[in-house]
Parts: C-alpha cells; structure tokens; sequence
C-alpha cells in the first residue's frame, strides 16, 4: 500500500483474490479493477472482464490476459493497455499504444519480482516506472 500513497488512480488487471483487497486500494484513490481468472465467486461478479477509462485525457484499456485483448487499441484511440495474468512486469509500445503489465503485487508466482507499477502522468510522454516490493 505505501508504494500506491499520493496516487490519483489505481488501476487493478485482475486476480484480486478478495473484495477486500480492493476496500484498501480505495482508500488511497479512486480504483478501476477487472476480475482475472483466479477471482471467481459472487463478489468477483460486480468486476468486469475489461474496462476502459480516461485518466489525464487518456484512453486506458485494462484486460486481464493482454492475449485475449479483442480489440485494436491503436485504431480505437486507446493510449495505453493495462493487463496481469502473467505476473510479470513489462512495458513496450506498439503503434504508439503502451502496453504495460505491472507485475503482481500479491503472493510471490512464478519466482517473479513482486512489482507494481506507477506511471508519471504530468508530462507527455508518460514514464512507466516499476517498483519491486519487499516481501
């Protein structure tokens, strides 16, 4: 949580795991969370599989699994992707859409760093910058 304080947005790709864990990221800032594949169960319904939002004039998509993502960000206007599933953190761009998955920030999977990302919004371009958490 100290990593997300003085945040304006957060963004959650899914596998929250429990409801709870999002009450907490709200009370730092305002949340867009979608459910992944681990998050299953009446609470997880009230998530969706993909959103869109606008933060700082910019279309953000958020998928869980980028593989599964259906549509063309580029051609749809969106500016960045955010997505999970596979718990590793990365930042590329492609046609001018960054793609960015910033790890995971719960139980350590797959012998990855924990991470998560934040991303400098105050100047064009953006600056995705990944923080590796002390477990």
């Amino acid at each position: 949580m100290e990593a997300l304080r003085g945040c304006a947005h957060i963004l959650h790709a899914g596998d929250i795991g429990a409801v709870e864990i999002v009450a907490g990221l709200e009370a730092i800032a305002p949340v867009a969370a979608i459910r992944g594949n681990v998050d299953t169960g009446a609470w997880a319904e009230r998530y969706p599989e993909e959103v869109t939002i606008t933060v700082a004039g910019v279309r953000i998509h958020i998928v869980h699994d980028v593989q599964a993502l259906a549509l063309d960000a580029a051609a749809e206007g969106i500016g960045m992707v955010v997505s999970g599933h596979s718990h590793k953190a990365g930042h590329v761009v492609r046609e001018g859409v960054h793609y960015v998955n910033p790890g995971s920030a719960g139980p350590r999977r797959f012998r990855l760093p924990v991470t998560v990302a934040r991303v400098v919004t105050g100047a064009a371009p953006w600056r995705v910058e990944f923080i590796e958490l002390a477990v």
